[in-house]
């Protein structure tokens, strides 16, 4: 699934190009993601002008002149530019037609989310009670240890809790737990505040470096001129089950937690 690093790297790739342009038409080629499209979201975005492209943890908030388009790449979703004219494939749902480009959404299982409101898009329901932005000033250790304090279960789920921080998805948590040298079987408020420090830090260091590498391409992920992130090329302990770790050579160990792969370095992190 797309997290905060690929969905801050589609909305980078994005911008520059169709940001202050307007639209000249939309296509919609399915009724529904999941959540219904309702077929007049055509003609509500034909002749309205983009202009800005925000993102609030793994959503995608399109401010136009009368309203926001929030969007979700769900399972398998990307955002591709490609030039007028370009015939769509079996999986490519929803176009905006801009002058000079196509902004195109390919999700071939069909889990994304493509929603249109004239309301506050943070309120919708979607977003209302999503958490802390990772990358932003608030995130810090002294914030981590507070919310950590509130939980008794391991600390890697509770990292992926949406409700709690947003966009820290499997990929992310395991490796900044991996940079901390806290194990995710830890119980979470267990974590000093010192270590707290150091996780948060970790945390932002992980996704910054995501984004610099264009994200993880690990299913169908692709940037918005069809090319491939690379973080996961280089992950220390994702994928890496039996293999030796990078630091001291003890083998990565992997278990499932709360139906995800949890991969871990069991010398490394206590």
């Amino acid at each position: 699934m797309p997290e905060l690093p690929e969905v801050e790297v589609s909305r980078r790739g994005l911008a520059p190009f169709i940001t202050d342009q307007r639209v000249r038409s939309a296509v919609i080629r399915t009724s529904g993601l999941r959540h219904p499209i309702p077929p007049e979201m055509a003609g509500w975005l034909s002749g309205q002008t983009l202009h800005d492209i925000r993102r609030r943890g793994k959503y995608l908030l399109f401010d136009f002149d009368r309203g926001h388009l929030i969007l979700h790449l769900g399972m398998s979703g990307s955002l591709r530019l490609v030039a007028p004219g370009t015939p769509p494939e079996k999986h490519d749902h929803f176009d905006l037609v801009f002058a000079d480009t196509v902004m195109r959404l390919r999700d071939p299982r069909r889990f994304g989310t493509l929603i249109w409101t004239t309301e506050e898009p943070e309120q919708h329901p979607l977003l209302a009670k999503l958490g802390i932005e990772p990358l932003s000033p608030a995130f810090d250790g002294d914030w981590l240890h507070r919310a950590l304090s509130l939980r008794s279960a391991p600390v890697k789920p509770v990292l992926m809790d949406s409700h709690l921080l947003v966009g820290v998805g499997n990929i992310y948590a395991a490796e900044s737990l991996f940079q901390a040298g806290i194990s995710p079987l830890r119980a979470a408020r267990r974590i000093s505040r010192n270590r707290c420090h150091s996780l948060a830090e970790s945390i932002r260091r992980t996704l910054e470096a995501s984004i610099a590498a264009g994200g993880s391409s690990v299913r169908d992920y692709v940037h918005s001129d069809g090319g491939a992130g690379s973080f996961q090329l280089n992950c220390a302990v994702y994928g890496r089950e039996g293999q030796a770790c990078l630091h001291c050579q003890t083998p990565i160990r992997c278990i499932r937690q709360a139906g995800r792969s949890t991969f871990w370095c069991p010398r490394c992190q206590r």
